[in-house]
């Protein structure tokens, strides 16, 4: 099972930043009051449940903690969507998609390098 991390401050995210540079990083943006976020959340979980990689997946809610959503955004020159998954190797996104795109199939994809890289 892959390894959970809740980001609700800077000191936090600065940690997962660093941690990419041993082993990759899902950074998934979640809006708590979003159905379209739920949905893509469970779609998360499924992946974290099924997972044997050795992955880091974080969680940050957009609405709570808002000041670290956008630092994400203006660290990683990603423009803000919510529900947003980005992967994250050596403090670079790799791989970033958002909404129905958000799936346990595409993670694990982007995971294997099977899914266009970002940029």
């Amino acid at each position: 099972m892959a390894e959970f991390k809740e980001v609700s401050n800077s000191q936090t995210l600065k940690e997962i930043l660093d941690e990419s540079i041993q082993r990759k990083v899902f950074i998934f943006k979640h809006s708590t009051t979003c159905p379209i976020s739920a949905r893509a959340w469970q779609e998360v979980q499924n992946f974290m449940n099924q997972s044997s990689s050795d992955v880091l997946v974080t969680l940050i809610k957009v609405i709570e903690s808002r000041p670290v959503s956008n630092q994400v955004a203006e660290d990683l020159g990603v423009k803000h969507q919510s529900p947003q998954i980005l992967l994250l190797s050596n403090r670079q996104v790799i791989w970033t998609t958002s909404h129905q795109s958000v799936t346990q199939a595409n993670l694990i994809k982007a995971l294997a390098g099977e899914i266009q890289p970002f940029g």
